[in-house]
């Protein structure tokens, strides 16, 4: 039997999500089966799985996110081949996800 899926911080996400998608910077789909945002180039650039908010970034920003409790690099498969450039960060750490997304966005050339 699987555990159960979480859904916290979905509003949060579904907030930030329509606030990007209504400036017209970037268009929200799917990845992995989860709910994402894609930015000017049509590459995912963020998205929400089981009450994280999963963030493609690089630099200083990637480091900051890993740096919050709980963040680690996201492992889409679950058999230790995590993506080195996308780190999720549980909804614990919400309040740091807008500030995350406008870096994500930003490094894809939307921001």
């Amino acid at each position: 039997m699987k555990p159960a899926r979480s859904e916290e911080g979905r509003d949060r996400y579904d907030a930030i999500a329509a606030t990007i998608g209504s400036s017209g910077r970037a268009k929200p789909g799917k990845m992995f089966g989860m709910p994402s945002i894609f930015g000017p180039d049509h590459k995912a650039i963020m998205g929400y799985q089981d009450g994280r908010m999963i963030f493609k970034l690089a630099g200083r920003a990637h480091a900051d996110a890993l740096a919050l409790p709980g963040a680690a690099l996201f492992d889409p498969s679950g058999m230790g081949r995590p993506m080195k450039a996308w780190v999720q960060v549980p909804a614990a750490a919400a309040n740091h996800w807008e500030r995350l997304a406008d870096a994500a966005l930003a490094e894809a050339g939307g921001g």
